[in-house]
């Protein structure tokens, strides 16, 4: 006997419900000791913080004063209380390229590897940036930089990358070559589109785990008998953030790299880097972030999945943070500063929100309602973002703004499905 479409329609979306119920009862209920909520009518009430008002009361209604104004106004905000104060440029940093482009993938690409020194001490604080560019450009390339989990070696398919040493959240230095992979980077599929890309691994920085400041580039700027951050002094996501910046500063003394269209790119917790670092720093003129979910792109009043107080328990990740930040645990809506007005501090430069429709924990549906609520200042400079009813996975149609957001059919992370979408989003806005 054969269905009809309507039939067999409703006995999809059955199915589709029914497992999804079931990936959502397998998630875990509490974490730090605190329950942790996937349920849409428990998400709470809130208001969003004034993205127009300045501090003395007066509205913002035009793009100057917005960026003349507002947007610094803002930044200070997430400096005092989440992110913490970001420091300058080094006067002591300096780089060495000690491959200085190297034919790779069969001659399709350079390879350039350079040691930035973020110390006059060159034995201590310093990160490797790898970096690839097509071998036949006739001119400055753009380029995509990768906030990756991975060392470079392990980023991607070529033995002629320096092996080096990563830290694991463990607190163990360890030969790259013990690291797991967490996937590898198509080159070549980056230089047949014209793009450079480059990629830094984000412990080079600071380590990943609690006692990282003792071994970080923050341990530099400790004051004498200073062993934690103040309340708003930078947090781990902040020192990755700045080290990025300092991948930029190369970039700009590379005749092969066009600095004025550099992006970025990184996941997870990375993607909040990505995404403060895109905030902070203007010079990168676009942002890919994938699954950056809470203290990134998902709404913090939004009490859905990972929340302010699973986030800053110092059982797990107040490290990363501000120490401020974790005063909000108890009053989500006591903080002057949600994920919309960091969303929006990237205005007018194209960004992407990239999520997973199973993410629960990330909060999907927080990223895009982030998105939808920093649309009006897209608008202030004649760009689009989205609007109306949150688009279902693999849904393709918000990738067409400047403000974007894509949500594949899966979780955490990427998969390799987004990658041509990273790259036609490129093609189109960088």
């Amino acid at each position: 006997m054969q269905l009809a479409p309507k039939k067999l329609l409703l006995i999809f979306f059955v199915f589709a419900s029914n497992c999804l119920f079931a990936q959502k009862e397998n998630l875990p209920k509490t974490s730090a000791g605190f329950p942790i909520n996937y349920e849409e009518e428990l998400t709470g009430n809130y208001t969003l913080p004034a993205l127009f008002t300045l501090k003395n009361g007066t509205k913002v209604s035009d793009a100057k004063t917005w960026t003349e104004r507002r947007r610094p106004e803002i930044i200070r905000l997430f400096e005092e209380h989440q992110f913490g104060k970001v420091p300058p440029r080094p006067k002591d940093m300096r780089f060495k390229v000690f491959d200085k482009g190297t034919p790779a993938f069969n001659g399709k690409a350079l390879r350039k590897q350079v040691i930035v020194y973020f110390t006059k001490d060159t034995t201590g604080h310093k990160m490797d940036l790898l970096i690839y560019l097509p071998a036949r450009a006739d001119k400055a390339s753009p380029l995509l930089l990768i906030a990756n989990f991975s060392a470079n070696v392990n980023a991607v398919d070529d033995p002629g990358v320096k092996a080096g040493f990563v830290w694991t959240r463990e607190g163990k230095k360890v030969p790259a070559s013990e690291q797991r992979a967490f996937g590898k980077i198509d080159v070549a599929g980056f230089v047949s589109q014209g793009f450079g890309v480059a990629t830094v691994c984000y412990t080079d920085i600071e380590p990943d785990f609690k006692q990282g400041l003792k071994y970080g580039i923050r341990s530099t700027y400790l004051k004498p008998g200073q062993t934690e951050p103040a309340p708003n002094e930078w947090g781990a996501i902040s020192a990755w953030s700045w080290g990025l910046s300092r991948a930029m500063d190369y970039f700009a003394t590379d005749s092969g790299i066009d600095a004025n269209r550099v992006a970025l790119q990184g996941t997870s917790r990375l993607g909040k880097t990505v995404l403060w670092t895109g905030a902070r720093d203007p010079r990168f003129k676009m942002v890919i972030a994938s699954c950056s979910g809470e203290g990134g792109a998902a709404i913090s009043r939004r009490d859905y999945g990972e929340n302010i107080k699973h986030m800053t328990d110092t059982s797990r990740y107040y490290y990363q943070f501000a120490p401020n930040w974790h005063s909000y645990a108890a009053n989500f809506n006591a903080s002057p500063v949600d994920a919309h007005m960091l969303v929006a501090l990237m205005a007018p430069r194209p960004l992407l929100l990239q999520t997973g429709d199973t993410d629960y924990w990330s909060d999907p549906k927080g990223e895009f309602l982030a998105a939808v609520a920093a649309e009006p200042v897209y608008k202030l400079f004649g760009k689009g973002g989205p609007s109306g009813d949150m688009p279902g996975a693999g849904d393709q149609s918000l990738l067409r703004n400047t403000l974007a957001y894509y949500m594949h059919a899966g979780g955490h992370g990427t998969i390799p499905a987004d990658w041509p979408l990273f790259i036609d989003y490129m093609k189109r806005f960088l």
